[in-house]
């Protein structure tokens, strides 16, 4: 079940990418301090700019018509590129947000569902929990969850809500209903004891694991980045950690793509934080080959 190769480049020299997505034969990413949406080719080429959000992109996702919905993280919107390329806000979220909008995932019915940080994460303000927002076809907004310790990647498998809880220790499930509502969180995979410190050192040094984007598999299993252990690891339910892609550098998400879905694209970065991205351009996307394919 291991990784074929080791990772190769596909994308480099940008500023801190996120939230990579494949879609119709590409791979689409946000880079967050050039303030664009990017896409290319399964090998890099071809990169196009598919947006420019001034409030920084993040989250990407499409409704079911297909109009791109892009996370723009400053400004707390979720913004929807129109069939001509312009941009609208499709929903505010400035009324639930106590920090930097985070990563999205869309359901099949065009739902959004939208987390944010919880605190001000770039000037080591105390940590504080967060929710997760809907954000329904037609903009109407509903808080879906609380108290998560940063929300961050998410994913659909089996009729659950899988969501990465970064400074958590563990990844959260949520049971999905008709109109998308989320029932009780359970632990989906736990790494270690939840941390109770509200300063950012120690959480950061109580974690195991610190889950950020996040995919799934034909199989049932997620890829999700360790944030801090410059890896991806296969995590099945429960959070038996079954493969792992050691990277050298930082990790901060990933997704399953290419023609046969079985290029696992990782956003790599020597770290996260914004005043040693914003003016470097030492980001790379990078690309594995592995066993089981995307869900």
């Amino acid at each position: 079940m291991s990784p074929e190769t080791g990772p190769t480049a596909v994308l480099e020299k940008y500023s801190f990418l996120e939230s990579p997505r494949w879609r119709e034969g590409r791979i689409w990413v946000s880079d967050f301090y050039t303030h664009r949406v990017l896409s290319a080719r399964e090998d890099g080429s071809d990169v196009r700019v598919e947006a420019e959000v001034p409030a920084q992109p993040s989250g990407l996702g499409w409704l079911p018509d297909g109009r791109l919905l892009i996370v723009s993280m400053r400004d707390h919107r979720v913004l929807r590129r129109e069939a001509d390329g312009t941009l609208a806000v499709h929903a505010d979220l400035s009324e639930y947000a106590t920090g930097h909008l985070n990563d999205m995932v869309v359901d099949a019915d065009g739902r959004a569902f939208v987390g944010h940080f919880g605190f001000d994460l770039m000037s080591g303000a105390p940590v504080r929990t967060a929710s997760v927002v809907r954000v329904d076809p037609d903009g109407s907004t509903t808080v879906a969850a609380t108290d998560l310790s940063f929300p961050n990647g998410s994913v659909f498998i089996n009729g659950e809500f899988v969501v990465a809880e970064t400074l958590g220790n563990r990844i959260s499930g949520y049971p999905v209903d008709f109109d998308g509502s989320l029932g009780q969180r359970r632990d989906w995979a736990r790494f270690g004891d939840h941390p109770t410190g509200t300063e950012v050192p120690d959480v950061l040094g109580s974690l195991a694991v610190a889950p950020d984007g996040m995919c799934a598999d034909a199989e049932g299993a997620v890829w999700v980045a360790d944030a801090l252990g410059n890896r991806a690891l296969r995590v099945r339910p429960q959070g038996a950690v079954v493969d792992t892609v050691d990277v050298g550098t930082g990790v901060y998400a990933c997704a399953l793509g290419g023609e046969d879905g079985r290029t696992l694209f990782l956003c790599t970065a020597p770290g996260f934080a914004e005043h040693e991205r914003r003016d470097t351009r030492e980001a790379a996307l990078l690309a594995v080959r592995v066993e089981v394919p995307a869900a």
